[in-house]
């Protein structure tokens, strides 16, 4: 356990280790792979729970009363993880700052714990490509994530359903809200990306977090790929497991190490009508005099 908390918690690196505790390389590695998956499989349930109805209906209370964006289920980005090259991969690994990675896709609540993760995908590919060959976007098309039905906005009678918000990289759907796209915006389309984008901050607070309590992070990961995602996975659980029985020190969140966002798809993307109407609504009640916040018009 020691062998671990250095490699994951120092970012130590299996060479550092053989020269610390005097052990050859394979049973280094050998070590790391079972303890991470002892790990992994022990806390999985616990860290990573399947969601009700009622838990969903919390989250989104969460960042309503914190970051006054109702209807949110929680944020959603892509973070690049150096590695070492995978042997026989090509380019596959190869992403757009010019190094290897894979990439952790995660969704976050409010109190900055992960709530589902993608790990190991191709660092080429962006955000949108991962997540929609997730099975979490497979089981929320087939409406079997116990996703309640929308509500009302607070202080009216206009129905809107719960969300998950990311950023352009993202598709607008009936689940997922992004940003409006352009320079030249409207003040209200402006106010709405704020309103979002304050949202959105519990993502990337909650990858500073993990970052800055696991090392390992900091450069890249020494090991075959199948360690490497992992020990990814290994520390995601982690950070929840200590996210409950510590809580957040604000000085966690101040800053994002050891991560690189994942690469945005700029393609056209096609939207329905219906999708854009519901991103509109909420964009109206942002500016309205129940609906908005007293400091936004100061940061758009």
């Amino acid at each position: 356990m020691s062998l671990k908390k250095s490699y994951l918690g120092s970012g130590c690196d299996q060479i550092d280790l053989h020269l610390t505790y005097r052990i050859g390389h394979s049973t280094i590695g050998k070590i790391l792979r079972r303890v991470c998956g002892v790990i992994w499989e022990v806390l999985r349930s616990e860290t990573f729970p399947e969601l009700k109805e009622e838990q969903w209906i919390v989250i989104a209370d969460g960042f309503q009363n914190y970051s006054q964006f109702p209807n949110c289920l929680g944020a959603i980005d892509g973070k690049h993880v150096r590695i070492r090259k995978p042997k026989m991969s090509g380019s596959l690994f190869y992403n757009y700052k010019n190094y290897f990675s894979i990439v952790l896709l995660g969704i976050v609540d409010v109190n900055y714990k992960f709530i589902y993760i993608d790990v190991g995908a191709f660092g080429k590919e962006s955000d949108s490509t991962i997540f929609e060959k997730t099975n979490f976007y497979k089981a929320l098309e087939n409406n079997t994530l116990n996703i309640p039905k929308g509500r009302p906005l607070p202080g009216t009678n206009i129905n809107m359903p719960y969300t998950f918000i990311g950023d352009e990289a993202f598709s607008l759907s009936s689940n997922i809200m992004r940003p409006y796209r352009g320079k030249v915006l409207s003040h209200k389309k402006r106010v709405f990306n704020y309103r979002l984008s304050r949202a959105r901050r519990h993502v990337e607070s909650g990858f500073g977090i993990m970052s800055n309590k696991w090392k390992i992070f900091h450069k890249p990961i020494n090991a075959n790929l199948d360690l490497a995602i992992q020990v990814v996975k290994t520390c995601c659980s982690l950070h929840n497991y200590v996210r409950v029985r510590d809580g957040i020190n604000i000085q966690d969140v101040m800053s994002v190490t050891g991560f690189v966002d994942a690469e945005q798809d700029r393609g056209t993307t096609s939207t329905t009508n219906q999708y854009i109407q519901t991103r509109n609504k909420l964009a109206d009640y942002f500016v309205s005099d129940v609906g908005s916040v007293h400091w936004q018009n100061n940061y758009i």
